[in-house]
């Protein structure tokens, strides 16, 4: 117990950090797996393959090769950025291709004729998805969303060995204090535990509340 209590601060800091990265990858996350699913989805053509593209490279590349290329690739074009910027850039854009999916799915369960009817009635594209289409997928793809998000909070360990203060990293600092590792790396995992709890929990609400009726 003197791991924690005598190292709380090291681990609050820790903990806070992958909360922040979780939680701004997230949104990121969200806001381009749901730009990239109307693309893939897109009566245009060239917006279809883009689409693809994005999904099909970020679900095919390591997620650690992905932080390699955002973090020490993209300063050597001139956009110098904080690591934990960078991080999120990493964190969300990979995610954001699993969310795509995850909402094509749900969009796929909604019948032809909904978008077809809506289209008779004068909508865009856009309003068709936005106000007819998404908001009947919304209910089929909470589990899945949720699921993705909870590797999310996971996958934000990677970003420890690029100089960003997230949970995992806080191994290192307390190893070479001499403390018990097994019992650091315990009080990591319930750190861990506590982020995907408190995301589960959420999504268990939001699928009582709106999802689908098994």
């Amino acid at each position: 117990m003197n791991v924690l209590t005598d190292n709380f601060s090291t681990f609050g800091d820790g903990f806070l950090g992958t909360v922040e990265l979780t939680l701004y990858a997230s949104v990121l996350a969200l806001v381009l797996g749901f730009l990239m699913a109307s693309f893939r989805v897109a009566p245009v053509g060239s917006l279809r393959v883009f689409g693809t593209a994005w999904v099909t490279v970020l679900r095919n590349t390591p997620l650690t090769l992905l932080f390699f290329a955002v973090l020490l690739g993209l300063p050597r074009f001139g956009l110098v950025l904080p690591f934990k910027v960078f991080a999120i850039l990493a964190l969300g854009c990979y995610t954001s291709a699993f969310i795509c999916e995850a909402l094509r799915s749900g969009i796929n369960t909604v019948p032809r004729g909904q978008g077809e009817a809506a289209r008779s009635l004068g909508m865009s594209f856009g309003q068709s998805l936005g106000l007819v289409v998404l908001p009947q997928a919304f209910r089929s793809v909470i589990p899945p969303v949720g699921s993705t998000l909870i590797a999310l909070a996971k996958n934000s360990a990677i970003a420890g060995a690029f100089s960003v203060t997230e949970l995992l990293g806080t191994y290192r600092t307390l190893s070479e204090l001499g403390y018990n590792i097994v019992w650091t790396f315990v009080w990591i995992a319930v750190g861990y535990l506590i982020i995907t709890l408190a995301i589960s929990a959420l999504f268990n609400v939001l699928e009582r509340k709106w999802g689908v009726a098994r």
